[in-house]
């Protein structure tokens, strides 16, 4: 028993603790308990993402782990009991007295040897990193279950969502066809509209002279699937304890669905494989009436963009014989691109690379920012070419950002500074005059511009956000972390909040002044702004955490 527990604990330590600095070194972020659980739970969604990043130096760290897990033990077992048995009358043996006393001094032995016990961290350390890598896994379960969420009385929240809601016509109403097109993992700052600095995309750059330009567009959280009900369903999104949830109940009624009911077809297309985060259901869920995956199209001649899918101009071809077939009645149709998730590959055989950045990853990134801006190119002269651009909506909108160590984050999930949150977006609607909208606007907004720029008018329900030609004067727009109960912030103006859960220090930056979050002025605040802007943060994550079921 003592061998079997010994080899178990050596094993189970070795790979925990490997993953726990890969994923550390590959995010940011520190592993925990629930992320190990959906690993091991979502294999076929997260197994290509956990061998995009198998290393031949990280395959000789296991196979020297688990050869100690293997031997080690038995050995150390072996020398220890060995002989250690007495003879019994009857010629039987029995097990020494102190040989209880030995099997707890080697497991005692092996928690030790294998630096389970709690470390000091360097001066400054969050409480997780100054913890050992196991033990901070093994705690995070129950630490995490502590956080102060206010009670929440969940039915009456699901009461107030907008269920039923229907469109009704004004005077102005007019069928016109509507396309969300969904950048994939795209920040603001890698845009040229928003960066001057950076020529990756020229065609967005003039588009954007020609459209309803929000200046400051935000994400809710930062993760794909909850960007998509943010931008589809108007409602708050849940963080990745209730993900999974939107594939059997979105509890609002989403744009597709409002549309259906006047009289328009739908349909999806994604450059993705369809078998992440249930992605039928959600987009069933969602109202869509057509569903089409990259399975269901032709890969031949294009390159992959990722472990999730290939370069996005895949989808064009699909769409133009959707247009050919349906296009004569009104549609809003989606396109999930996917080039610019992370493993970055950056297709170059159809439209070459260009040399953006000294980083190699980060200037993978900006070519495949780039590819985007020649598909939403060649998008649109599709639809010119077909004749239904002039009664086309087109709203180009990121999911969310890319971290590239900014703040000692990578990728997006738990990223909640600029880098991840703020994305571009821009309505080209050709029946309407260019505008640019100064105040700050997020994907909540969408629905409700987009109903409002069809000239009808929401009954039977309310959603959170507003059209941006009626955005308030005073507004906060909050954010979560993918993760559960890792990371909030709030955003006032331009006072930024944010808030670790306890893990780190609450941070303030003023963006007027420091748009890329350099100087946390945390220690100059008065206590009662941060309990103030924390507390509105907590009721706002339990309300969220009530609608949707774990």
């Amino acid at each position: 028993m003592v061998l079997v527990l010994f080899h178990a604990s050596a094993a189970t330590v070795a790979l925990i603790t490997t993953a726990y600095h890969r994923f550390f070194l590959v995010t940011g972020s520190a592993l925990d308990a629930d992320t190990v659980l959906f690993f091991l739970s979502s294999p076929k969604e997260v197994g290509a993402v956990a061998l995009s990043e198998v290393t031949l130096p990280l395959v000789i760290v296991v196979i020297i782990s688990l050869a100690y897990a293997v031997f080690g033990p038995l050995t150390l077992v072996h020398l220890v009991f060995h002989g250690r048995t007495a003879t019994a009358p009857g010629g039987g043996t029995v097990e020494s007295p102190w040989l209880t006393f030995s099997g707890m001094a080697l497991l005692a032995y092996a928690l030790v040897s294998l630096s389970l016990l709690p470390g000091g961290g360097p001066a400054g350390a969050s409480e997780t990193f100054a913890r050992d890598a196991f033990v901070n896994v093994a705690l995070s379960e129950v630490k995490g279950s502590t956080a102060p969420l206010p009670p929440v009385n969940a039915r009456k929240i699901r009461d107030g969502l907008p269920t039923k809601a229907r469109l009704e016509p004004t005077a102005q109403a007019k069928q016109r066809n509507v396309v969300l097109i969904h950048l994939e993992s795209t920040r603001a700052r890698s845009v040229t509209p928003y960066n001057r600095d950076i020529r990756t995309t020229p065609f967005l750059n003039e588009l954007s002279k020609k459209s309803l330009f929000a200046e400051r567009a935000y994400t809710v959280v930062p993760h794909t699937t909850n960007a998509l009900v943010a931008a589809t369903c108007g409602i708050d999104p849940p963080d990745r304890s209730g993900t999974s949830s939107v594939g059997d109940d979105i509890p609002a009624r989403c744009l597709p669905e409002l549309l259906n009911e006047q009289g328009y077809k739908s349909v999806y297309f994604t450059s993705s494989v369809q078998t992440f985060e249930r992605r039928p259901e959600v987009v069933k869920q969602m109202g869509y009436k057509e569903f089409y995956p990259v399975e269901t199209m032709d890969t031949d001649g294009f390159q992959k963009a990722n472990y999730f899918g290939y370069e996005d101009d895949v989808m064009l071809e699909p769409s133009r014989k959707w247009l050919k077939k349906n296009g004569d009645k009104p549609f809003i149709a989606t396109y999930e691109t996917i080039t610019p998730h992370h493993q970055y590959l950056a297709p170059d055989k159809r439209y070459g690379r260009k040399q953006f950045a000294e980083d190699a990853v980060l200037n993978r990134y900006q070519n495949t920012v780039r590819y985007v801006d020649f598909f939403v190119k060649n998008l649109i002269e599709q639809y010119k070419e077909m004749r239904l651009y002039g009664s086309t909506i087109f709203v180009i909108y990121g999911d969310h950002g890319e971290a590239f160590g900014e703040h000692g984050r990578y990728q997006h999930d738990n990223v909640v500074w600029e880098e991840g949150l703020r994305i571009p977006m821009m309505i080209v609607d050709p029946s309407h005059p260019a505008q640019r909208i100064g105040k700050p606007v997020n994907q909540l907004d969408i629905l409700p511009t987009v109903v409002d720029l069809l000239g009808y008018r929401i009954s039977g329900g309310k959603y959170p956000g507003y059209s941006i030609f009626d955005l308030p004067k005073d507004r906060t727009l909050k954010f979560s972390c993918w993760y559960e109960k890792k990371c909030l912030a709030s955003l006032k103006g331009a006072s930024k909040y944010i808030y670790h859960f306890g893990d780190r220090s609450e941070e303030l930056y003023d963006l007027s002044k420091d748009p890329l979050e350099q100087n946390n002025l945390a220690g100059e605040a008065p206590p009662e702004e941060f309990r103030e802007r924390r507390e509105e943060l907590l009721r706002w994550y339990a309300r969220v955490n009530a609608i949707y079921p774990p």
